[in-house]
């Protein structure tokens, strides 16, 4: 159950933080062997005062058209899935919405299966 947090710059398309999540989903369906209908996501918008970044830090030259990727999940997952997921992403990304490469920063974020409650108050994964 990974819970993803997609926050960007506003754009003019309504839909484009939508259309990153579709990335990000199908992504993790292929790499991370999320299943079916397993898609929770938060899409938010910020105004430049409210979106704040470093241009190079790490030597990387980032632009407004950053994207902040937050998703987390169950604990598990191998690093070879982990760069997997991290390059299957950035591609989509710069192959269906022409994001720079530079311009996506993803954190994961693992925690145990009885950290989660999907509802009714219940922790379904420690039952």
């Amino acid at each position: 159950m990974p819970l993803v947090r997609i926050d960007i710059r506003k754009n003019d398309d309504p839909l484009f933080a939508k259309k990153i999540g579709e990335v990000i989903y199908r992504s993790l369906r292929t790499t991370m062997n999320v299943p079916d209908k397993d898609n929770f996501q938060i899409l938010n918008e910020h105004d430049a005062a409210h979106f704040i970044y470093d241009p190079a830090y790490f030597g990387i030259a980032r632009t407004d058209g950053l994207v902040y990727i937050q998703i987390t999940l169950n604990e598990g997952r191998t690093l070879d899935q982990k760069k997997q997921f991290y390059k299957t992403v950035v591609d989509g990304l710069h192959a269906e919405l022409a994001i720079r490469k530079e311009d996506v920063f993803i954190s994961l974020v693992e925690v145990k299966k009885e950290n989660w409650s999907f509802g009714n108050g219940e922790a379904q994964y420690a039952n």
